[in-house]
């Protein structure tokens, strides 16, 4: 008897809880949950496992009554090999913050929480995250990790190409980010406005949404002149209330 094996599933976050939108984003990731009261887990690796922004996620979550929610810490860790693996195993979200994309890659790999990390993925576990948090599911990313705006190529992989978060807010994204598209240094990829959120199933595009009219999700690819090309997605608005 065959069984159909679980999407596997990756969301890009433009927004939520820690940029203090209105929940719309946080609203509809959560709707993408294999359950309908999912387990979440916070890792705020990125930014060294901050108490604030902790606090930020616990405020946001704890309180709703369509999830459960837990935090993983790993400079503060408390769990053995084994335990840590049922621990990451038993959840329905992932959901990474923001901070330092290569640090958390970095730290992620000493601990091994990479391939647990795929090995949720590939149960069914829903991906997820902000800034570094989005960074790092794909094969290569934009990041300003290391001070000025460069390329990252050495990423999870879980969604095939590069991510490039922040497009329309922070200085010289856009521009940087197409040239490493366009000289080879990062692969074709997806470019997320703040307020924007995509849906990747078995690493294929299936959703796109905006929680104000002007965010979307591009896509950035090399036109073969030395240039890229930048098509905007179409964005299905999320219903406030």
């Amino acid at each position: 008897m065959s069984t159909t094996p679980p999407a596997r599933q990756v969301a890009l976050l433009g927004g939520g809880f820690s940029a203090g939108d209105d929940g719309l984003i946080d609203d509809w990731l959560l709707g993408h949950a294999r359950v309908p009261r999912p387990r979440v887990c916070f890792v705020p690796t990125a930014s060294g496992d901050a108490e604030g922004y902790v606090a930020r996620f616990r405020a946001a979550f704890e309180p709703r009554g369509d999830c459960e929610a837990t935090v993983l810490s790993l400079f503060r860790r408390e769990l053995d090999d084994q335990a840590l693996r049922a621990f990451v195993l038993a959840q329905d979200v992932v959901y990474v913050g923001g901070g330092n994309t290569a640090n958390l890659l970095a730290v992620w790999r000493v601990h091994g929480l990479d391939r647990l990390l795929r090995e949720a993925y590939d149960l069914g576990t829903l991906m997820c995250g902000v800034s570094a948090g989005a960074n790092c599911w794909a094969r290569g990313s934009h990041t300003d990790s290391f001070g000025p705006l460069t390329f990252l190529p050495d990423g999870l992989g879980l969604l095939p190409g590069s991510v490039c978060p922040h497009y329309d807010t922070e200085a010289g994204r856009r521009e940087s980010y197409r040239a490493f598209v366009a000289s080879g240094a990062l692969p074709p990829g997806w470019a997320v406005d703040d307020g924007a959120a995509a849906l990747f199933t078995d690493g294929h595009l299936t959703e796109a949404v905006t929680r104000v009219p002007a965010a979307r999700l591009y896509r950035v690819e090399p036109d073969g002149r030395g240039g890229t090309t930048e098509r905007a997605l179409p964005c299905a608005a999320l219903p406030s209330g």
